[in-house]
């Protein structure tokens, strides 16, 4: 297996609580991209969002055999996170996930 890190961009379609930023970053916190060797050197975050603007990416970790799998499977969780903090599917579309990192040890 493979350690990926996958950022999934998307956007806020409806309002953003301040509770959902503490539980989407609860949600996704195992698979933090600071708990790797490249994402505590960059000093990565779970969740950016962009100044007057609606965009959002997610950095996570994710362990998988190629990177298809590790992209599907960074979908997921994000989707997953989104959904325990409240926000329904359709109020925050998720773009094409990428490789922003690879640990292959």
């Amino acid at each position: 297996m493979t350690v990926y890190v996958v950022t999934v961009p998307g956007t806020f379609l409806g309002e953003f609580p301040a509770s959902a930023r503490t539980e989407l970053v609860r949600a996704l916190r195992p698979a933090d991209p600071r708990t790797t060797d490249f994402g505590a050197a960059e000093d990565l975050d779970i969740l950016t969002r962009y100044p007057d603007s609606p965009a959002f990416s997610l950095r996570l970790e994710v362990e998988a055999h190629d990177k298809a799998s590790a992209e599907a499977k960074a979908r997921e969780l994000v989707a997953a996170a989104l959904r325990s903090a409240g926000i329904p599917e359709e109020e925050a579309p998720l773009g094409q996930p990428v490789i922003t990192g690879i640990d292959a040890e």
